[in-house]
């Protein structure tokens, strides 16, 4: 799961950022953001492992009008995984693989947004991905795929549709529909996709409440998955797991924002491809703290 992830869906974004829709707020092409997530230690299955993980997120993106009809995004992301293990020395996996320790993760992504009238919008975004364990190669690590949605605008400025990605995993291949969504339920009160699909899953859904111009609070849950590589010879491990969580965001400025999180991660389990082998992860709470600045 990715707390940083947590944005509007990504043809959201596109469309709102554009001039004509920002009432009353400057209009800021580009955005840094640097979060931090730090789960609590749970048990691996029944064999007297436990686990503790603590993830650093550091991501860039703009996106940039190119006339009434066309607008282009461009993001960049790393991400650093620490697995802190209770026993480095014991085996995992029906003694298949022992603990890793770090997980490097790079990606980058382009998303095509057309809007041929003021009701109707389409988005595609080819993504790119690299995730690997120390003492794996990054050049067997690669992961590729494409995001597709069509959204409907009503007169109201909700806006409803239905998305796709189609990941070509590091040995999976994956399609993950989703619900995209921007729904302003009453002046105060929002439903909209807290995470961006893509190779972390689908976009889930929060309800956000609106306290005042800078404060918002909002609960949500979705399914996230972790898939990466830990061995040269195409071995795997894939975390699988749902996530419900408690947001609260504060605006500090117009540029600023500062979003935390209380989650819990559940239905959790880990999985080594070959030899195909699943551990179950306990239930467990996390932390996280995201800062994005906007220019």
């Amino acid at each position: 799961m990715n707390f940083a992830k947590i944005s509007t869906a990504v043809v959201v974004t596109s469309l709102m950022s554009a001039p004509t829709l920002a009432a009353g707020k400057p209009y800021s092409p580009f955005s840094v953001s640097v979060s931090r997530i730090s789960t609590f230690e749970a048990d691996v299955s029944d064999q007297g492992q436990s686990i503790q993980r603590d993830t650093w997120l550091l991501g860039a993106k703009t996106a940039i009008p190119i006339n009434r009809q066309w607008s282009i995004g461009i993001s960049v992301n790393y991400d650093k995984l620490n697995f802190d293990w209770a026993q480095d020395n014991q085996m995992l996996f029906a003694n298949n693989i022992q603990p890793w320790g770090d997980v490097d993760r790079y990606g980058a992504g382009v998303s095509l947004v057309y809007r041929p009238n003021e009701q109707w919008m389409f988005m595609l975004a080819p993504k790119l991905q690299y995730a690997y364990a120390d003492g794996a190669s990054s050049s067997n690590a690669q992961s590729y795929g494409i995001v597709g949605s069509g959204m409907y605008r009503f007169g109201n400025g909700n806006m409803l549709g239905l998305g796709v990605a189609y990941l070509n995993d590091i040995s999976e291949v994956r399609t993950v529909p989703y619900l995209a969504v921007n729904w302003q339920i009453s002046d105060k009160l929002k439903l909209s996709n807290p995470f961006s699909a893509g190779f972390s899953g689908p976009a889930g859904l929060e309800l956000s409440y609106q306290f005042s111009d800078s404060l918002d609070m909002g609960f949500g849950a979705s399914k996230r998955t972790q898939r990466f590589l830990v061995a040269d010879d195409e071995q795997t491990i894939e975390i699988d797991e749902w996530v419900s969580f408690l947001r609260a965001g504060w605006s500090v400025t117009d540029s600023l924002m500062l979003n935390g999180y209380a989650g819990y991660y559940f239905n959790s389990e880990m999985e080594l491809n070959s030899p195909e082998t699943v551990e179950e992860i306990d239930n467990q709470a996390a932390l996280a703290l995201a800062l994005e600045y906007k220019f």
